[in-house]
């Protein structure tokens, strides 16, 4: 959408309209105004269509084609929040009310599309970058730490994501070769698409690290082969060894540790699990899968990386999603992790990218979570802030994916002869 230059600036509101921002904030509204300055000129593409509590209207950006945001800041609160603490500020003052929008998409669009022009201008303050940081190193992945962060995320209960996954309970991107799949049938292709990239047959065995409620420990289990699944997950392990009462001899799902596996396997695949390995661990991660690899065995892996011009700048923050929705998590560096890999002795081949298909995924669970939540098919004890901040994250995700800084791959990880 072309969204024009000439009435970019300032343009008079209904002073009705205008809400108090609470004290000193008011009197520093010039302060914020600058801020604002700052992200008008970091918008090369798409534009952000802002009213302020001032009485003013702004449309910042608008110098090229790309979304267009509607934001409604209703306190000058949210841009000192978005300047102390970054995207995990935005979303407080989000959750505060001192910002509203229609659609908050486009947003978070916006801000991964000018994700170089933008600069630093979301990011943390010195001060609360360092008291966050302390936090998020606190919660590190070490072996100690690790099923605590596991289990902040996914032992939620399995009765929290039955409504809103697909029937095959599969929580990471689907693959849409076709318009118009079903979610079901979108994650079926994506599970036979790993399974595929391991070459294995009837009686081989795969080690699945990360395996989630089972649904590609079933597909393999359909086509004869035994996977050992591992997982933190006291939820996840329930649900899995309960689909995998019939697979073949040797398939089983455990509480393990992936740095304590032991034993040799046809094949390994592991679908977006490293996110929650942490980069310092990365090379734990990839060493396992080649220790218990056989020569010439293949790992298959679906990770979630961020564009590496930005990579620096995130992992020296801490964001929203590492804030209030997963302790210890990190998205990847492609070329830092592919080097990891090649560190141990695994080549790196067979690279697909379909971060769009992550972004249709993401729509397609929120219109499901939402349908969820207004047939109160959500567990009781979730209330309302709880349901918000989840919306929030399937958003931010979905924004992410769409603004293209964020991708999803599909790679073949093959150990030397």
């Amino acid at each position: 959408m072309d969204v024009g230059v000439p009435n970019r600036g300032r343009r008079p509101i209904d002073r009705a309209r205008v809400r108090a921002g609470g004290g000193w904030m008011n009197a520093v509204a010039p302060l914020w105004h600058r801020m604002l300055d700052r992200i008008d000129r970091g918008l090369a593409a798409g534009a952000i269509e802002a009213t302020l509590p001032d009485g003013t209207a702004r449309l910042l950006g608008g110098r090229a084609d790309g979304p267009v945001a509607v934001v409604d800041v209703r306190r000058w609160r949210a841009l000192w929040r978005l300047a102390a603490g970054g995207s995990a500020g935005w979303y407080e003052a989000w959750a505060a009310g001192d910002w509203a929008s229609p659609d908050p998409v486009p947003l978070f669009d916006l801000f991964m599309r000018n994700r170089v022009s933008l600069g630093q201008v979301a990011r943390a303050s010195a001060f609360s970058k360092q008291v966050r940081l302390l936090r998020h190193w606190l919660r590190r992945n070490t072996p100690a730490r690790a099923r605590a962060n596991v289990a902040y995320h996914y032992d939620l209960g399995n009765d929290f994501y039955r409504p809103w996954l697909d029937d095959g309970m599969t929580y990471s991107s689907a693959r849409f070769p076709e318009s118009g799949m079903s979610l079901e049938a979108a994650q079926h292709v994506k599970l036979t698409e790993l399974l595929a990239r391991t070459a294995t047959a009837a009686g081989d065995t795969i080690l699945e690290i990360g395996c989630g409620w089972g649904s590609f420990a079933r597909v393999a289990a359909d086509a004869g082969v035994a996977v050992h699944g591992i997982t933190l997950s006291t939820e996840q392990r329930a649900y899995a060894a309960a689909r995998l009462t019939d697979a073949p001899p040797g398939t089983r799902v455990t509480i393990t540790d992936y740095r304590d596996v032991v034993g040799t396997y046809d094949a390994v695949v592991s679908c977006e699990m490293v996110e929650a390995v942490g980069r310092e661990y990365w090379g734990d991660y990839l060493r396992t899968i080649a220790r218990v690899l056989k020569p010439g065995g293949r790992a298959a892996l679906q990770l979630i990386t961020i564009d590496d011009a930005i990579f620096e700048s995130y992992s020296n923050n801490v964001d929203f999603i590492q804030a209030y929705v997963f302790p210890g998590g990190m998205l990847l560096s492609e070329r830092a992790f592919r080097a990891e890999a090649a560190r141990a002795g695994l080549h790196w081949q067979e690279r697909v990218a379909f971060g769009e298909d992550y972004a249709e995924t993401l729509r397609r669970w929120r219109e499901r979570f939402d349908a969820a939540v207004a047939q109160h098919r959500l567990p009781w004890e979730f209330d309302r802030e709880f349901i918000n901040l989840w919306r929030y994250y399937l958003m931010y995700c979905e924004g992410g994916f769409r603004g293209g800084g964020i991708d999803v791959l599909q790679v073949t990880l093959i150990k030397g002869e």
